[in-house]
């Protein structure tokens, strides 16, 4: 993208061409900070869903004026062949598309529901979950998401429309009002089908692994993130802010080895510290990915929320808190005892995360294998309550498939 952008700038600030990009990325906000930071300025247009069914990107096009693909995927020595070439106006023209009222847009897909849902297809479906997604606010990606379950109970093996409904579920797990870990764990649920319907699109495995393990990463997906910041910083300017934070998987580099922890303290081996019976702390796990062959590494993410309901949050004022991990009998696990670092000031409510990676053994047996996690923390409940030192038990279960 940089290369096409330095060959065609003179053209483009004299108006002679028009340069845009398409992406497909699920949080479009990070190809805007990398558009600050490399100083392109031209527009780029977000296809989360993959509307277009690309398979491999990046794909570089020339457009005639009228709007017809002249070339697919040409050189850069390509170009001067192309400007000076003169194209025949077409006898059809598209009109463009304007955004249409989402109010009108839900009665009517309310409408369409209730008038003859037997006869409505897949596609009927997808077509409405495609325009809920692309014109509703991402707060409202739920609506989008049940017209796609819609679908895929009319055609389950349609890897498009899994992918499609992973995306929306991301999204409702990123911007949705009710938002839980198990959105998150669903949508990973969707994209590992649309792989296992299309193993080589290209699309499908780099978004699960953006989440998965070292073992399985091309490259380190977000990396230039920091740099970028600095020196768009450094440049006197303001980086774009990004709605949702890379974590730790997206920022891993790949790693062909695997060195699994040893001599870590189990530091509540007989299990004598109370539990949280109250629920003070929701935990949730989720591994990118939740099914894997044997030998294989899955990446398991781990949120630690205080409970609003009930106005905990946490003591910051002690020790940090911990989360052990028990993996079964040939399970290797790069780190046992992770810490859970306190927040700022004496208490807090923020987000708590940790990242862990896990291998099954070569002879792993087919089926559900569980992890026996628990974590230690320090909590309290309401403005002026109790602070207690508790401890949480947490399975995690991973599926090992033939």
């Amino acid at each position: 993208m940089p290369g096409w952008h330095e060959k065609l700038k003179a053209h483009v600030d004299n108006e002679e061409v028009v340069q845009l990009g398409l992406i497909q990325e699920q949080h479009p906000d990070r190809c805007k900070l990398f558009m600050q930071w490399k100083q392109m300025d031209w527009p780029v247009m977000v296809d989360s869903l993959n509307l277009l069914g690309v398979k491999v990107v990046p794909i570089t096009l020339f457009i005639d004026e009228y709007g017809v693909i002249q070339k697919v995927r040409p050189k850069l020595s390509d170009f001067e062949e192309f400007r000076a070439a003169r194209y025949p106006k077409p006898e059809n023209e598209s009109s463009l598309v304007e955004k249409p009222d989402v109010t009108k847009l839900k009665r009517y897909a309310t409408d369409l529901k209730k008038r003859d849902p037997d006869r409505l297809s897949a596609s009927d479906f997808c077509d409405v979950a495609d325009q809920m997604f692309l014109w509703s606010d991402p707060e409202a990606s739920e609506v989008a998401l049940n017209w796609y379950r819609n679908a895929l109970k009319r055609s389950q093996e349609d890897g498009a429309i899994n992918f499609r409904a992973g995306v929306a579920l991301r999204r409702h797990f990123d911007f949705g009002p009710d938002a839980g870990a198990n959105d998150f764990a669903g949508a990973v649920d969707y994209w590992e089908r649309s792989l296992e319907l299309d193993p080589n699109h290209y699309i499908r495995r780099r978004r699960i692994q953006q989440y998965g393990p070292r073992l399985d990463k091309p490259y380190s997906f977000y990396d230039w993130v920091n740099t970028a910041r600095e020196e768009i910083t450094a440049r006197g300017d303001e980086p774009v802010e990004l709605v949702v934070e890379p974590g730790g998987a997206e920022f891993a580099y790949p790693d062909k080895s695997f060195d699994s922890a040893e001599g870590e303290a189990n530091p509540d081996p007989e299990g004598k510290i109370n539990r949280d019976v109250g629920g003070l702390i929701e935990i949730d796990a989720v591994p990118v990915p939740g099914k894997i062959k044997p030998g294989q590494a899955s990446r398991v993410h781990v949120t630690f929320n205080v409970n609003a309901k009930l106005k905990a949050h946490w003591n910051n004022e002690s020790d940090e808190g911990a989360f052990w991990i028990d993996a079964p009998d040939g399970w290797s696990v790069e780190k046992r005892l992770w810490e859970l670092p306190n927040g700022e000031g004496t208490t807090s409510v923020e987000e708590r995360k940790i990242e862990f990676e896990v291998r099954a053994p070569k002879d792993a047996k087919p089926g559900k294998h569980k992890l026996d996690c628990y974590a230690l923390y320090y909590v309290c409940e309401g403005v002026d309550g109790t602070c207690l030192y508790l401890r949480q038990d947490v399975a995690i279960e991973i599926e090992i498939r033939e």
